[in-house]
Protein backbone atom coordinates (compact mmCIF):
# COMPACT_ATOMS: atom_id res chain seq x y z
CA UNK A 1 0.00 0.00 0.00
CA UNK A 2 1.32 3.41 -0.98
CA UNK A 3 0.45 5.92 1.74
CA UNK A 4 2.58 8.69 0.28
CA UNK A 5 0.54 11.79 -0.69
CA UNK A 6 0.52 12.65 -4.37
CA UNK A 7 2.07 15.88 -5.60
CA UNK A 8 -1.20 17.81 -5.46
CA UNK A 9 -1.94 16.60 -1.95
CA UNK A 10 1.55 17.52 -0.80
CA UNK A 11 1.10 21.07 -2.08
CA UNK A 12 -2.11 21.39 -0.07
CA UNK A 13 -0.51 19.82 3.00
CA UNK A 14 2.34 22.32 2.79
CA UNK A 15 -0.09 25.21 2.39
CA UNK A 16 -2.17 24.12 5.37
CA UNK A 17 0.96 23.62 7.48
CA UNK A 18 2.19 27.11 6.58
CA UNK A 19 -1.15 28.64 7.52
CA UNK A 20 -1.16 26.69 10.78
CA UNK A 21 2.34 27.78 11.77
CA UNK A 22 2.31 31.36 10.55
CA UNK A 23 -1.32 32.41 10.95
CA UNK A 24 -3.43 30.14 13.14
CA UNK A 25 -1.03 29.24 15.96
CA UNK A 26 -0.18 32.85 16.95
CA UNK A 27 -3.90 33.62 17.41
CA UNK A 28 -4.97 30.38 19.05
CA UNK A 29 -4.24 31.28 22.68
CA UNK A 30 -6.29 34.49 22.50
CA UNK A 31 -9.31 32.76 20.99
CA UNK A 32 -9.02 29.97 23.54
CA UNK A 33 -8.79 32.39 26.44
CA UNK A 34 -11.75 34.47 25.26
CA UNK A 35 -13.78 31.58 23.76
CA UNK A 36 -14.15 33.57 20.53
CA UNK A 37 -14.47 32.31 16.98
CA UNK A 38 -11.33 32.63 14.81
CA UNK A 39 -12.80 34.67 11.99
CA UNK A 40 -9.27 35.61 10.91
CA UNK A 41 -8.44 31.94 10.36
CA UNK A 42 -11.44 31.59 8.09
CA UNK A 43 -10.43 34.69 6.18
CA UNK A 44 -7.09 32.98 5.53
CA UNK A 45 -8.77 29.72 4.53
CA UNK A 46 -10.97 31.70 2.16
CA UNK A 47 -8.08 33.69 0.70
CA UNK A 48 -5.98 30.59 0.04
CA UNK A 49 -8.82 28.58 -1.47
CA UNK A 50 -9.20 25.92 1.19
CA UNK A 51 -12.89 26.61 1.81
CA UNK A 52 -13.45 25.25 -1.70
CA UNK A 53 -11.16 22.26 -1.14
CA UNK A 54 -13.99 19.73 -1.59
CA UNK A 55 -15.98 21.67 -4.17
CA UNK A 56 -15.83 20.04 -7.65
CA UNK A 57 -13.49 21.71 -10.10
CA UNK A 58 -16.25 22.31 -12.62
CA UNK A 59 -17.96 24.50 -10.04
CA UNK A 60 -14.90 26.54 -9.12
CA UNK A 61 -13.42 24.31 -6.44
CA UNK A 62 -10.23 22.32 -5.97
CA UNK A 63 -12.04 19.05 -6.57
CA UNK A 64 -10.50 17.12 -3.68
CA UNK A 65 -12.11 14.26 -1.79
CA UNK A 66 -12.24 12.99 1.77
CA UNK A 67 -8.68 11.69 1.76
CA UNK A 68 -7.19 15.09 0.95
CA UNK A 69 -9.56 16.77 3.41
CA UNK A 70 -8.17 14.52 6.16
CA UNK A 71 -4.56 15.36 5.28
CA UNK A 72 -5.30 19.09 5.23
CA UNK A 73 -7.34 19.06 8.46
CA UNK A 74 -4.50 17.32 10.25
CA UNK A 75 -2.19 20.20 9.39
CA UNK A 76 -4.71 22.91 10.28
CA UNK A 77 -5.08 21.36 13.73
CA UNK A 78 -1.39 21.86 14.41
CA UNK A 79 -2.14 25.58 14.49
CA UNK A 80 -5.60 25.61 16.08
CA UNK A 81 -7.59 22.45 16.73
CA UNK A 82 -10.84 24.42 16.99
CA UNK A 83 -10.34 25.77 13.48
CA UNK A 84 -9.72 22.26 12.16
CA UNK A 85 -12.79 20.89 13.90
CA UNK A 86 -15.10 23.49 12.39
CA UNK A 87 -13.39 23.13 9.00
CA UNK A 88 -14.49 19.50 9.21
CA UNK A 89 -18.14 20.52 9.31
CA UNK A 90 -17.87 22.81 6.31
CA UNK A 91 -15.85 20.35 4.23
CA UNK A 92 -18.01 17.31 4.93
CA UNK A 93 -21.08 19.30 3.90
CA UNK A 94 -19.40 19.87 0.55
CA UNK A 95 -18.64 16.15 0.29
CA UNK A 96 -22.20 15.24 1.25
CA UNK A 97 -23.48 17.18 -1.75
CA UNK A 98 -20.89 15.59 -4.02
CA UNK A 99 -18.94 12.36 -3.92
CA UNK A 100 -20.90 10.85 -1.04
CA UNK A 101 -24.37 11.29 -2.53
CA UNK A 102 -23.15 9.98 -5.89
CA UNK A 103 -23.33 6.48 -4.44
CA UNK A 104 -26.84 6.87 -2.98
CA UNK A 105 -29.80 5.49 -4.89
CA UNK A 106 -32.31 8.06 -6.18
CA UNK A 107 -34.48 8.66 -9.21
CA UNK A 108 -32.98 10.29 -12.31
CA UNK A 109 -35.29 13.27 -11.76
CA UNK A 110 -34.12 13.73 -8.16
CA UNK A 111 -30.48 13.41 -9.21
CA UNK A 112 -30.89 16.00 -11.97
CA UNK A 113 -32.56 18.44 -9.62
CA UNK A 114 -29.88 17.88 -6.99
CA UNK A 115 -27.18 18.63 -9.56
CA UNK A 116 -28.77 22.04 -10.18
CA UNK A 117 -29.23 22.88 -6.50
CA UNK A 118 -25.74 21.69 -5.52
CA UNK A 119 -24.14 23.62 -8.38
CA UNK A 120 -25.64 26.83 -7.04
CA UNK A 121 -24.36 26.14 -3.53
CA UNK A 122 -20.89 25.12 -4.66
CA UNK A 123 -20.59 28.22 -6.80
CA UNK A 124 -21.50 30.36 -3.81
CA UNK A 125 -18.73 28.73 -1.78
CA UNK A 126 -16.21 29.11 -4.59
CA UNK A 127 -17.06 32.71 -5.47
CA UNK A 128 -18.18 34.20 -2.14
CA UNK A 129 -16.42 31.97 0.36
CA UNK A 130 -19.54 31.09 2.32
CA UNK A 131 -19.17 28.69 5.25
CA UNK A 132 -21.42 25.83 6.36
CA UNK A 133 -22.03 24.56 9.86
CA UNK A 134 -23.67 21.27 10.81
CA UNK A 135 -26.15 21.44 13.72
CA UNK A 136 -26.73 17.70 14.08
CA UNK A 137 -26.93 17.28 17.87
CA UNK A 138 -30.45 17.03 19.25
CA UNK A 139 -31.54 17.67 22.81
CA UNK A 140 -33.13 14.25 23.25
CA UNK A 141 -31.25 13.76 26.50
CA UNK A 142 -33.50 16.36 28.14
CA UNK A 143 -36.50 14.02 27.95
CA UNK A 144 -38.70 16.58 26.21
CA UNK A 145 -42.02 15.11 25.09
CA UNK A 146 -41.91 16.64 21.62
CA UNK A 147 -38.97 14.53 20.47
CA UNK A 148 -39.52 12.04 17.65
CA UNK A 149 -37.89 8.63 17.92
CA UNK A 150 -38.55 7.14 14.52
CA UNK A 151 -37.06 3.95 13.15
CA UNK A 152 -34.53 3.94 15.94
CA UNK A 153 -33.12 7.27 14.73
CA UNK A 154 -33.35 10.51 16.65
CA UNK A 155 -34.88 13.51 14.93
CA UNK A 156 -36.00 16.19 17.32
CA UNK A 157 -36.19 18.83 14.60
CA UNK A 158 -39.26 18.71 12.36
CA UNK A 159 -40.30 20.27 9.08
CA UNK A 160 -43.74 20.97 7.66
CA UNK A 161 -44.15 21.16 3.88
CA UNK A 162 -45.71 24.43 2.73
CA UNK A 163 -46.03 26.15 -0.63
CA UNK A 164 -42.55 26.84 -1.94
CA UNK A 165 -40.59 25.27 0.90
CA UNK A 166 -40.55 24.08 4.49
CA UNK A 167 -41.23 25.47 7.97
CA UNK A 168 -38.72 24.11 10.50
CA UNK A 169 -39.00 23.85 14.27
CA UNK A 170 -36.43 22.41 16.62
CA UNK A 171 -33.62 22.84 19.11
CA UNK A 172 -29.97 21.98 18.55
CA UNK A 173 -27.04 22.02 20.90
CA UNK A 174 -23.25 22.03 20.52
CA UNK A 175 -23.73 23.98 17.29
CA UNK A 176 -20.18 24.81 16.28
CA UNK A 177 -19.72 28.07 14.34
CA UNK A 178 -22.71 29.54 16.20
CA UNK A 179 -23.40 32.86 14.51
CA UNK A 180 -20.28 32.45 12.35
CA UNK A 181 -21.42 30.19 9.50
CA UNK A 182 -23.46 31.51 6.60
CA UNK A 183 -25.61 28.37 6.42
CA UNK A 184 -26.35 25.47 8.77
CA UNK A 185 -26.90 22.07 7.15
CA UNK A 186 -29.73 20.88 9.39
CA UNK A 187 -31.26 17.39 9.59
CA UNK A 188 -35.03 17.41 10.09
CA UNK A 189 -37.90 14.98 9.82
CA UNK A 190 -40.82 15.84 7.57
CA UNK A 191 -44.11 15.61 9.42
CA UNK A 192 -46.67 13.36 7.74
CA UNK A 193 -47.20 9.81 6.58
CA UNK A 194 -44.60 7.49 5.13
CA UNK A 195 -41.54 5.62 6.31
CA UNK A 196 -38.99 7.60 8.29
CA UNK A 197 -36.22 7.34 5.68
CA UNK A 198 -38.31 8.95 2.95
CA UNK A 199 -39.18 11.78 5.36
CA UNK A 200 -35.61 12.67 6.31
CA UNK A 201 -34.48 16.10 5.14
CA UNK A 202 -31.16 17.94 5.12
CA UNK A 203 -31.82 21.65 4.79
CA UNK A 204 -29.52 24.68 4.52
CA UNK A 205 -30.73 27.24 7.04
CA UNK A 206 -29.31 30.76 6.59
CA UNK A 207 -27.77 32.31 9.69
CA UNK A 208 -29.99 35.37 9.43
CA UNK A 209 -33.25 33.54 8.66
CA UNK A 210 -36.19 34.78 10.70
CA UNK A 211 -36.76 32.53 13.68
CA UNK A 212 -33.12 31.41 14.06
CA UNK A 213 -31.55 32.28 17.40
CA UNK A 214 -28.38 31.26 19.20
CA UNK A 215 -28.31 31.18 22.98
CA UNK A 216 -26.45 29.96 26.04
CA UNK A 217 -23.02 30.60 27.45
CA UNK A 218 -19.99 28.99 25.85
CA UNK A 219 -17.36 28.40 28.49
CA UNK A 220 -16.16 24.81 28.02
CA UNK A 221 -13.01 22.99 29.08
CA UNK A 222 -11.58 22.71 25.57
CA UNK A 223 -12.29 23.43 21.90
CA UNK A 224 -13.32 26.86 23.10
CA UNK A 225 -12.87 28.60 19.74
CA UNK A 226 -15.50 26.42 18.08
CA UNK A 227 -18.16 28.58 19.82
CA UNK A 228 -20.72 25.77 19.93
CA UNK A 229 -23.82 27.33 21.48
CA UNK A 230 -27.49 26.32 21.33
CA UNK A 231 -29.58 26.94 18.21
CA UNK A 232 -33.34 27.36 18.20
CA UNK A 233 -35.42 27.18 15.03
CA UNK A 234 -38.89 28.68 15.56
CA UNK A 235 -41.15 28.54 12.50
CA UNK A 236 -38.15 29.06 10.22
CA UNK A 237 -39.09 29.10 6.54
CA UNK A 238 -36.62 27.85 3.94
CA UNK A 239 -37.37 27.46 0.22
CA UNK A 240 -37.44 24.15 -1.64
CA UNK A 241 -33.94 24.75 -2.98
CA UNK A 242 -32.62 24.76 0.58
CA UNK A 243 -32.39 20.97 0.23
CA UNK A 244 -28.70 20.12 0.64
CA UNK A 245 -29.63 16.64 -0.57
CA UNK A 246 -33.00 15.46 -1.95
CA UNK A 247 -35.73 14.34 0.46
CA UNK A 248 -35.02 10.86 1.78
CA UNK A 249 -31.36 10.89 0.75
CA UNK A 250 -30.11 11.87 4.21
CA UNK A 251 -31.76 8.82 5.76
CA UNK A 252 -30.24 6.52 3.16
CA UNK A 253 -26.82 8.13 3.66
CA UNK A 254 -27.16 7.75 7.42
CA UNK A 255 -26.87 3.98 7.13
CA UNK A 256 -24.46 3.76 4.20
CA UNK A 257 -21.75 6.24 5.18
CA UNK A 258 -20.75 4.93 8.59
CA UNK A 259 -17.01 5.19 8.01
CA UNK A 260 -17.28 8.95 7.48
CA UNK A 261 -17.59 9.24 11.27
CA UNK A 262 -13.77 9.28 11.35
CA UNK A 263 -13.92 12.83 9.95
CA UNK A 264 -13.17 14.33 13.40
CA UNK A 265 -10.11 12.14 13.93
CA UNK A 266 -7.63 14.05 11.70
CA UNK A 267 -8.08 17.08 13.97
CA UNK A 268 -6.92 15.10 16.99
CA UNK A 269 -4.09 13.48 15.05
CA UNK A 270 -2.79 16.94 14.19
CA UNK A 271 -3.23 18.00 17.81
CA UNK A 272 -1.12 15.16 19.17
CA UNK A 273 1.57 15.94 16.60
CA UNK A 274 1.57 19.58 17.72
CA UNK A 275 2.02 18.47 21.35
CA UNK A 276 4.90 16.20 20.42
CA UNK A 277 6.63 18.87 18.33
CA UNK A 278 6.34 21.49 21.06
CA UNK A 279 7.56 19.06 23.70
CA UNK A 280 10.68 18.34 21.64
CA UNK A 281 11.40 22.03 21.17
CA UNK A 282 10.89 22.65 24.87
CA UNK A 283 13.20 19.97 26.23
CA UNK A 284 15.85 20.89 23.65
CA UNK A 285 15.83 24.46 24.95
CA UNK A 286 14.45 25.96 21.75
CA UNK A 287 11.46 27.59 23.47
CA UNK A 288 12.20 30.89 25.29
CA UNK A 289 12.35 30.25 29.01
CA UNK A 290 12.60 26.48 28.74
CA UNK A 291 15.38 24.83 30.77
CA UNK A 292 16.57 22.47 28.04
CA UNK A 293 17.93 18.97 28.58
CA UNK A 294 19.12 18.22 32.10
CA UNK A 295 20.36 15.22 34.03
CA UNK A 296 17.19 13.21 33.57
CA UNK A 297 17.48 13.27 29.78
CA UNK A 298 17.78 9.45 29.40
CA UNK A 299 14.49 8.90 31.25
CA UNK A 300 12.80 11.54 29.16
CA UNK A 301 14.26 10.06 26.00
CA UNK A 302 12.46 6.76 26.51
CA UNK A 303 9.17 8.59 27.03
CA UNK A 304 9.77 10.64 23.89
CA UNK A 305 10.30 7.47 21.88
CA UNK A 306 7.11 5.95 23.28
CA UNK A 307 5.17 9.06 22.28
CA UNK A 308 6.55 8.80 18.76
CA UNK A 309 5.54 5.15 18.53
CA UNK A 310 1.98 5.92 19.66
CA UNK A 311 1.55 8.81 17.22
CA UNK A 312 2.81 6.86 14.23
CA UNK A 313 0.68 3.84 15.10
CA UNK A 314 -2.42 6.04 15.37
CA UNK A 315 -1.54 7.80 12.11
CA UNK A 316 -1.07 4.55 10.18
CA UNK A 317 -4.36 3.10 11.40
CA UNK A 318 -6.27 6.31 10.72
CA UNK A 319 -4.82 6.66 7.22
CA UNK A 320 -5.92 3.10 6.50
CA UNK A 321 -9.43 3.93 7.70
CA UNK A 322 -9.52 7.14 5.66
CA UNK A 323 -8.51 5.23 2.53
CA UNK A 324 -11.58 3.00 3.00
CA UNK A 325 -14.23 5.70 3.34
CA UNK A 326 -16.93 5.12 0.74
CA UNK A 327 -20.63 4.43 0.38
CA UNK A 328 -21.66 1.01 1.67
CA UNK A 329 -18.62 -0.09 3.72
CA UNK A 330 -18.10 -3.73 4.64
CA UNK A 331 -18.10 -4.94 8.23
CA UNK A 332 -14.30 -5.15 8.20
CA UNK A 333 -14.01 -1.57 6.94
CA UNK A 334 -16.38 -0.33 9.63
CA UNK A 335 -14.40 -2.13 12.32
CA UNK A 336 -11.14 -0.62 11.07
CA UNK A 337 -12.77 2.83 11.17
CA UNK A 338 -13.98 2.30 14.73
CA UNK A 339 -10.59 1.00 15.80
CA UNK A 340 -8.84 3.98 14.23
CA UNK A 341 -11.22 6.49 15.75
CA UNK A 342 -10.98 5.11 19.28
CA UNK A 343 -7.22 4.74 18.98
CA UNK A 344 -6.94 8.43 18.10
CA UNK A 345 -9.31 9.37 20.93
CA UNK A 346 -7.14 7.54 23.44
CA UNK A 347 -3.77 8.45 22.02
CA UNK A 348 -4.34 12.20 21.82
CA UNK A 349 -5.06 12.37 25.55
CA UNK A 350 -2.07 10.16 26.40
CA UNK A 351 0.34 12.12 24.21
CA UNK A 352 -0.79 15.57 25.37
CA UNK A 353 -0.63 14.52 29.03
CA UNK A 354 2.78 12.94 28.58
CA UNK A 355 4.11 16.04 26.82
CA UNK A 356 3.28 18.08 29.93
CA UNK A 357 4.87 15.52 32.26
CA UNK A 358 8.06 15.36 30.24
CA UNK A 359 8.40 19.13 30.04
CA UNK A 360 7.75 19.59 33.75
CA UNK A 361 5.91 22.06 35.94
CA UNK A 362 6.44 25.18 33.87
CA UNK A 363 4.66 23.53 30.93
CA UNK A 364 1.27 23.84 32.67
CA UNK A 365 1.47 27.62 32.58
CA UNK A 366 -0.81 29.26 30.03
CA UNK A 367 2.03 30.99 28.24
CA UNK A 368 2.76 27.54 26.83
CA UNK A 369 0.23 25.77 24.56
CA UNK A 370 0.52 22.30 26.11
CA UNK A 371 -2.22 22.85 28.68
CA UNK A 372 -4.54 24.04 25.87
CA UNK A 373 -3.64 21.01 23.79
CA UNK A 374 -4.52 18.76 26.71
CA UNK A 375 -7.87 20.46 27.27
CA UNK A 376 -8.71 20.26 23.57
CA UNK A 377 -7.71 16.59 23.55
CA UNK A 378 -10.32 15.74 26.18
CA UNK A 379 -13.08 16.59 23.68
CA UNK A 380 -12.13 13.68 21.42
CA UNK A 381 -13.81 11.01 23.54
CA UNK A 382 -17.19 12.71 23.92
CA UNK A 383 -17.94 13.98 20.42
CA UNK A 384 -20.81 12.31 18.57
CA UNK A 385 -21.59 10.43 16.46
CA UNK A 386 -18.67 8.27 17.56
CA UNK A 387 -18.13 9.21 21.16
CA UNK A 388 -15.66 6.69 22.53
CA UNK A 389 -18.30 4.69 24.40
CA UNK A 390 -20.58 4.57 21.35
CA UNK A 391 -17.84 3.47 18.94
CA UNK A 392 -16.66 0.82 21.40
CA UNK A 393 -20.17 -0.48 21.93
CA UNK A 394 -20.82 -0.65 18.18
CA UNK A 395 -17.52 -2.48 17.64
CA UNK A 396 -18.25 -5.37 19.99
CA UNK A 397 -21.92 -5.51 19.02
CA UNK A 398 -21.00 -5.75 15.34
CA UNK A 399 -18.35 -8.37 16.12
CA UNK A 400 -20.97 -10.53 17.84
CA UNK A 401 -23.76 -9.99 15.29
CA UNK A 402 -21.75 -9.79 12.07
CA UNK A 403 -23.82 -6.75 11.09
CA UNK A 404 -22.16 -3.56 9.82
CA UNK A 405 -24.16 -1.19 12.05
CA UNK A 406 -24.23 2.63 11.90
Amino acid sequence: MNLKPNARQQELIDLARWLADEKFAPRAAKHDREATFPFEDYADLREHGLLRLCVPEEHGGLGEGFETYALVAEQIARGNASTALTFNMHSTTMLTMGEWIDGIEMTPEARARHAQVAAKRWREVAEKGVVYGQPHSEMVETGAKDQLHVGGKRFGTTATKVDGGYVINGHKFFVSLSGAADYYATPALLLGDGDWISRTLYLAVPRDAEGVTFSGDWDPLGMRATVSRNMTLKDVFVPDDAEVVPPGAFGRMYDKLGTTSVSFAPTFLGLMQAAYDYMLQYIKGEIPGSPGLQGEAPARGIAVAEMLFKIEAARSLLYRAVSQVHVGPTLDEMQVARAAHVTVQRTVVEVCAEAIRICGGRAILKNHPLERYYRDARAAAVMRPWAQDIATWQAWESAFSGVVGG
